[in-house]
């Protein structure tokens, strides 16, 4: 398992899909963006295009749908959620290049 993935372990969702995060820091793993050019099919997006997530957070936003949000809506909220983490990396001084 890769260092960011062990790293996501106990970290609050930074996806945060209204009405559907519970915010439960025991089930946040590192959700992968996708991305074509960045991944497709049978190959992951790396590590650092990924959000802590909730598992909640994780299953919506891997399934692309919701009954109150678009898909692009989905999209939108994992992709802050990546850029979130970004952050909280860099100001824990997590080295990613």
């Amino acid at each position: 398992m890769s260092k960011l993935r062990d790293l996501a372990r106990g970290k609050l969702c930074q996806i945060r899909v209204p009405g559907i995060c519970d915010g439960n820091p025991e089930t946040t793993v590192l959700a992968h963006y996708r991305l074509s050019g960045l991944s497709g099919m049978g190959i992951k997006a790396p590590d650092w295009a990924g959000a802590y997530s909730c598992a909640r957070c994780h299953s919506m936003v891997d399934s692309g749908r919701s009954a109150n949000f678009t898909r692009a809506e989905l999209k939108q909220m994992h992709l802050e959620g990546v850029l979130r983490t970004l952050a909280m990396l860099e100001h824990d001084g997590v080295k990613l290049w």
